[in-house]
């Protein structure tokens, strides 16, 4: 792919080796070519995954609404997430070139967009499998804590196989995260769990307040 020409069937090609075959994809990735080719796939899996989002709010399992606010507010949805894209590839750029640096390997900026790009390939998916929490909280959790490890797995390789930062060091760093991954998690359960046994606390007292009167 050049500055200039997008081909889009070497992106979907693309697509489908960074999920399948992460190493062999990392290893070939080419690291230059300009920021334009990163930015085209942020943009495409954003409006990708807010169209999803979008067509489980006319479904009403996400947004709860319907008709032609619904639909409007589905709108406001898919350029939420293509903002949303396109603003994670910029910050995720940024962290990952911490991280590279910490790890010896490339700190050229446009090669740390062009990983964050290809690893956002999973922004789609999660869109995708969002319903699930609308019917089992945990589930939920357990599907969006396994997609974010997968992400970790994904730039892990990309820290080694594109940027050529040292293994060993790369894991420890993937390592720590994924346990801070897993821990802020377990937190998030656990505070909204404490909330959701005050609330429900609080409705019967309500209640029992109200038969009593």
């Amino acid at each position: 792919m050049s500055e200039t020409s997008f081909d889009f069937n070497v992106f979907i090609k693309e697509s489908k080796d960074v999920l399948i075959t992460p190493k062999s994809f990392f290893s070939m990735m080419k690291t230059t070519g300009g920021i334009a080719e990163p930015l085209i796939k942020a943009l495409i899996y954003g409006a990708v995954a807010g169209i999803i989002a979008f067509i489980w709010s006319l479904l009403n399992i996400r947004s709860g609404t319907a008709g032609l606010i619904g639909s409007g507010i589905g709108i406001m949805i898919i350029v939420g997430y293509i903002i949303g894209a396109v603003i994670g590839l910029f910050i995720g750029a940024d962290i990952l070139f911490v991280i590279s640096t910490i790890c010896k390997g490339n700190v050229d900026f446009e090669a740390n967009m062009r990983v964050i790009a290809s690893v956002l390939v999973l922004l789609p998916i999660s869109a995708l499998l969002g319903f699930i929490s609308e019917f089992s909280y945990i589930a939920g959790v357990i599907v969006g804590l396994a997609l974010n490890i997968f992400a970790l797995y994904l730039l892990y390789h990309g820290l080694v196989e594109a940027l050529k930062a040292n293994q060993g060091t790369s894991k420890i760093v993937i390592y720590i995260l994924a346990g801070l991954l897993v821990i802020i998690t377990l937190v998030g359960m656990i505070a909204k769990n404490r909330v959701v046994g005050r609330m429900d606390t609080d409705l019967k007292e309500l209640m029992q307040d109200m038969q009593n009167k």
